[in-house]
């Protein structure tokens, strides 16, 4: 995709409010619209087809990135990195799939913003595990669930209830709950007032529409597909997986016609080794899956 250099970027000479003023000036798109833009995009690499789609979700991206205030970081900078994840969103986008662009790129939006605020921020480099990622975004929502508001370390019931549904130790659960309570900056420290009542940076924390356990299950879902994908791809001999590779894995599709030239044969038998590949490929993957126990047994 080309560079987006004539975007509007966020920053802190700028001010967020003129930010915000700016990116309005970019219409919505209607549904036609955006399914013909991002055809044009895919099928003909057209960058100002993509340049319009990220415009016009500048303001999905920004009000992303503001249910993320708290953790101590330029808003600008989140708002940026909520930018690139919007960006990676549309250089992906399927328009055949059904969905709009802003139900997919949500994900990646979120996804872009979290990994930057555990890149930057000390209080979690050393929870650097999926698990570890999904108990930070998550404790105060799981604390509030089961009614464990107090201050201070937890009850040990409170720990093992946490630590169950969340998928991590207790000792992940009691060490993350007395970090979050105190370390760099605690996120009890009063903040300001919102004219009934004093904030605090825990209040903050979380974009209340967000999932973000379920955005790292999704992740973890996708890696292990992914993995299962490589492994499977042994069935396939050299040519096979040439051919499937370039037909239905890679970001840029290789026409039947190259590959037939390529391999001197007809572009009907490229097609024909294509399915073959992709049916060996999916009952390898099925196998997998059901030896790894994610799938039920036949």
């Amino acid at each position: 995709m080309s560079s987006y250099a004539n975007l509007p970027a966020p920053s802190p000479e700028g001010g967020l409010n003129r930010y915000l003023q700016e990116i309005r000036k970019f219409p919505l798109l209607e549904p036609e619209e955006e399914y013909m833009l991002a055809k044009r995009w895919v099928e003909d690499g057209d960058t100002v087809a993509a340049h319009r789609m990220v415009t016009s979700h500048l303001r999905l991206a920004a009000k992303i990135a503001m249910g993320y205030r708290g953790y101590g970081l330029p808003q600008a900078e989140v708002i940026s990195e909520a930018n690139v994840g919007l960006m990676q969103a549309v250089k992906r986008f399927d328009p055949e799939r059904g969905f709009r662009l802003a139900t997919y790129a949500m994900w990646w939006i979120r996804a872009s913003i979290q990994e930057y605020i555990l890149r930057s921020w000390s209080l979690v480099k050393l929870g650097t595990t999926s698990a570890q990622k999904k108990l930070f975004f998550n404790l105060r929502k799981a604390k509030a669930r089961i009614g464990a508001l107090e201050e201070g370390d937890l009850r040990p019931e409170h720990v093992a209830k946490i630590a169950h549904d969340l998928g991590v130790t207790e000792d992940e659960v009691v060490s993350m709950n007395r970090r979050l309570s105190g370390g760099d900056s605690s996120l009890n420290a009063t903040v300001g007032s919102d004219g009934e009542g004093t904030m605090q940076w825990q209040d903050w924390l979380e974009d209340e529409d967000a999932d973000q356990a379920g955005d790292y299950e999704a992740r973890d879902e996708l890696d292990a597909r992914r993995a299962l994908l490589t492994q499977a791809m042994d069935v396939l001999n050299e040519r096979e997986r040439d051919i499937l590779t370039q037909r239905r894995l890679s970001e840029v599709t290789v026409t039947l016609e190259d590959l037939s030239a390529r391999y001197d044969v007809s572009r009907e038998r490229i097609r024909q080794i294509e399915v073959r590949a992709f049916e060996k490929l999916q009952t390898r993957m099925t196998e997998l899956a059901r030896a790894k126990g994610m799938l039920e047994p036949a």
